[in-house]
């Protein structure tokens, strides 16, 4: 048992495994908006609008790519969790200056954008916040920081948390609700946004509490403790609605799927069969429209129906039946309702393709970021003797006084000879050709 015990402490300590002081420093330069911050923050905040403005799920992955705003909301909790109240009035500031810049680019945007689409699906999306976005912004904030503690850094999970807690998305759809007046998309989207901000700094929070980050100077017992009650209060007042849209959610889909259910046990109504069948959730109550072909339903097979929703949990005032086909036998063919049928599944079909190239196209996005390490291993080695394996990680240069970052590669060379300088050098210009990246780091560890 105490090997098993031992085993398990191990798989779970990470204190052995991150630089604090380093995170801390990272941090803290990442905070400011100043120079090209502004301006980068400003051209994603665009690119998300134009995104969303055409429901291009693979725009709006790049903007949140591009965009540096997770900087101050990582400090802000950094500052709470080592009482650092500089930094949290720092973080407070330009998060303010990052908020009020991406809500005035996107505002412009709408105000001038002639595009307007139907069906706007990706920034209806941003107005319904539940309690899995609580979840998703609170998982995302523990990886967020435990990537910026952690010695040996990935090249993924900063990019993958950027686009889980989607923080650019809402605000440009605030922005859409302020150019076009919509109360509904201005607090709906802001509200998701203050959720993901608020669980990320939360994240972040308990993260430097249990790493131990070293704090700053002290800050009095009872106002640490009256600060802590006041920031419980707040997140239950922030969490308490997206567990009742959670909730709502719930309802609806559990609707939708004893609808759609009903719909395939009831296909065939003596003479006349369902051909298609609409929901609609946002009505109060969601009702099930049902429109039917052949001929009238009598009223056997029509209670019969009702009994059957009924017991799926649909009541009789829910349903609302359509028999325009079979009252009208002689007007519509049977060719005409196959036809019908097969645009009903056409249009299906067409919206599974959009959602399949979507995924394709986020897929696609995540492989062109990654490095072909192993082959590269295997050209240094078969170039250099001695050499026993390459560690090779993308990653950012960031500059402690402005807060300015560069795409930045990383190689470890690990080999039992080791190697000259020069040596060193042509791998460090070789990787510059090879990866096109112009800052690459090679550092050599012999034995």
């Amino acid at each position: 048992m105490n090997k098993v015990s031992a085993f398990f402490r191990s798989l779970v300590n990470m204190r052995d495994h991150v630089d604090v002081e380093a995170a801390a420093v990272n941090i803290r330069g990442n905070i400011f908006f100043r120079g090209p911050n502004v301006f980068i923050l400003a051209c994603a905040i665009v690119i998300a609008s134009v995104g969303l403005n055409l429901n291009s799920i693979p725009v709006i992955i790049g903007a949140m790519l591009i965009s540096p705003v997770m900087g101050p909301i990582l400090g802000f909790g950094l500052g709470l969790g080592t009482n650092d109240t500089v930094l949290v009035k720092e973080a407070i500031k330009n998060f303010l200056v990052m908020v009020l810049i991406s809500i005035l680019s996107s505002t412009l945007f709408y105000l001038i954008s002639p595009l307007q689409l139907e069906h706007q699906t990706e920034l209806l999306a941003r107005t319904n916040p539940t309690l899995y976005d609580v979840f998703i912004a609170l998982f995302g904030g523990f990886a967020g920081i435990l990537e910026n503690s952690r010695k040996e850094k990935g090249g993924t999970v900063i990019p993958g948390v950027a686009i889980a807690t989607a923080l650019m998305p809402p605000l440009c759809t605030v922005g859409y609700g302020i150019a076009h007046l919509e109360p509904r998309f201005i607090f709906g989207a802001f509200y998701l946004f203050i959720i993901n901000t608020a669980f990320i700094a939360l994240a972040t929070f308990l993260t430097v509490k249990y790493l131990h980050f070293p704090l700053a100077s002290g800050m009095d017992e009872h106002l640490r403790r009256r600060s802590a009650r006041w920031s419980a209060v707040i997140l239950i007042i922030i969490i308490v609605p997206s567990v009742l849209s959670a909730m709502e959610m719930i309802k609806d889909n559990n609707f939708a799927l004893n609808a759609q259910r009903l719909v395939e046990h009831s296909k065939n109504l003596g003479k006349s069969y369902i051909y298609d069948y609409r929901t609609d959730v946002e009505a109060n109550p969601p009702t099930l429209e049902l429109f039917l072909a052949g001929e009238k339903m009598e009223a056997a097979t029509r209670e019969r129906l009702f009994l059957d929703a009924e017991a799926a949990g649909i009541t009789r005032g829910q349903i609302i039946i359509h028999e325009d086909a079979a009252f009208q036998n002689e007007l519509m063919t049977e060719s005409e309702i196959i036809r019908k049928m097969i645009e009903s599944h056409d249009r299906e079909v067409e919206h599974l393709t959009g959602q399949v190239d979507s995924l394709a196209a986020t897929i696609e996005l995540f492989k062109a970021q990654q490095l072909p390490s192993a082959l590269i291993t295997r050209e240094i080695a078969a170039q250099y003797d001695g050499v026993e394996e390459v560690i090779l990680t993308r990653g950012e240069r960031v500059h402690a006084g402005d807060g300015k970052s560069d795409a930045a590669v990383v190689a470890i060379v690990r080999t039992a000879t080791g190697l000259k300088e020069a040596e060193r050098e042509r791998i460090e210009q070789w990787l510059r050709v090879r990866l096109n990246v112009k800052d690459v780091t090679v550092i050599v560890k012999s034995k």
